[in-house]
């Protein structure tokens, strides 16, 4: 079974929970961007030392500082048989750094999840968390008392950026962004499109049986 794999959608296409998914049932790594930041500035290595610094000043962490972490994380023991990147190339000029520079970083399987957008929308915005970090779901996650977190009994908020106008214009920009990525990937032969509505299991099958053709 093909092992090495990308997966793209946009916010709310779940792609993390896939991830996780696939990672558990392939016996490989699940490699997430936001994951391997906060890995490297805890571990206080030299990349999470400059990622810091620059984070702190409110910037975006540049291409090369990731490319370079994901290169390291990838490099290590319990890679060596694949893995799953969530989040990881972001656009083009790091695909291409990316595959410049690690032998190994063109994937077997390219996953571009593709949800309507009123589903992505009724996805987030009916999204809730506790200030712990529990999240529930209005309708398919609900918690036993409505507005409060089962396991701590804190209130449950939505997120500023979790409201539709914000929702429609992170996708909107997503859609802009995200196109010639998944151009790359078409041209290496590696995309495949990947029907990322209906229920976790669902997808996870259809997942499966993609990378498994």
């Amino acid at each position: 079974m093909d092992k090495r794999i990308v997966l793209l959608g946009p916010p709310g296409a779940g792609k993390g929970t896939l991830a996780r998914r696939l990672a558990e049932e392939m016996s490989v790594p699940h490699v997430a961007t936001g994951d391997m930041l906060r890995a490297e500035v805890a571990e206080g290595t030299e990349l999470g030392r400059r990622a810091k610094q620059i984070m702190d000043s409110g910037e975006l962490v540049p291409h090369e500082i990731v490319v370079e972490m994901a290169i390291e994380r990838l490099g290590r023991a319990d890679a060596a048989t694949g893995w799953i990147l969530d989040g990881f190339p972001r656009d083009v000029e790091q695909a291409v750094d990316f595959e410049r520079r690690f032998d190994s970083a063109v994937p077997d399987v390219c996953l571009y999840m593709k949800v309507d957008t009123g589903e992505i929308i009724r996805r987030i915005t009916g999204r809730r968390v506790c200030p712990r970090g529990h999240v529930y779901h209005v309708e398919s996650n609900p918690p036993r008392k409505e507005g409060i977190c089962d396991e701590d009994g804190l209130a449950l908020t939505q997120r500023d950026d979790d409201t539709e106008h914000v929702v429609a214009k992170r996708l909107e920009v997503y859609q802009e962004e995200i196109g010639p990525l998944v151009d790359h990937y078409d041209e290496l032969g590696v995309l495949r499109r990947l029907d990322a509505s209906g229920d976790t299991e669902s997808v996870q099958t259809r997942a499966l049986g993609i990378v498994s053709q």
